[in-house]
């Protein structure tokens, strides 16, 4: 019998032990969120390209696992896809799918991981939140942003409990440096009764 991971991913509390979870979960990650109903992926990538329908404008899967949020933005109609992620193991599941122009392995010490400019849109799916990537790696994402500039995301029911994911994005919308163009709630794992907010926000 497989071993279950998902229950896990929303009890973590340091990096570290983020890191060893999902490198354990790499082999079984995909059929585990496929049989829950994992709709967040799809729903950030077509989101994004409506706001974005231009095929051929790279995009950087921030946190981009085993794929699955990669192969949405290519179902969605993005064919440039560069991949960062700081699990090997999950890069490696990445790798199998054939659908990333480049993947590479996210040095999390990094304060500017993502040279500035270097993409006019970021996904970062299913990767800020509890037991995940914390608030600030939403200010390293915009920042990394110019003017124009795109990222896609998504808080889970989990991230939306906590009042200070989107205390975070509200602070860069009141003081005018983003604003939202998409925001939806919707499903997110559906056979575990977990919704997400999905956003497009750009950067003024």
């Amino acid at each position: 019998m497989t071993k279950k991971y998902l229950d896990q991913a929303y009890n973590l509390h340091t990096q570290d032990a983020t890191n060893a979870l999902y490198d354990q979960w790499a082999a079984s990650y995909d059929a585990e969120v496929s049989d829950n109903g994992y709709a967040t992926p799809g729903r950030c990538a077509e989101a994004l390209f409506d706001c974005l329908p231009e095929p051929q404008t790279p995009v950087l899967d921030y946190g981009c696992g085993t794929g699955l949020s990669g192969l949405a933005l290519k179902l969605a109609g993005f064919n440039l896809i560069d991949g960062f992620d700081p699990s090997s193991e999950m890069l490696d599941g990445a790798r199998g799918k054939n659908i990333y122009r480049n993947l590479s392995l996210l040095d999390l010490s990094a304060k500017t991981p993502i040279k500035k400019g270097s993409y006019q849109a970021i996904a970062a799916i299913g990767v800020i939140g509890i037991g995940a990537a914390p608030v600030d790696t939403l200010d390293l994402l915009l920042n990394a942003l110019n003017p124009g500039g795109l990222l896609t995301f998504s808080y889970n029911d989990h991230a939306l409990t906590d009042p200070k994911f989107e205390a975070r994005l509200d602070a860069w919308i009141s003081r005018g440096a983003a604003r939202v163009r998409f925001k939806e709630y919707g499903p997110h794992l559906p056979q575990q009764n977990i919704k997400s907010n999905v956003y497009v926000v750009e950067i003024k």
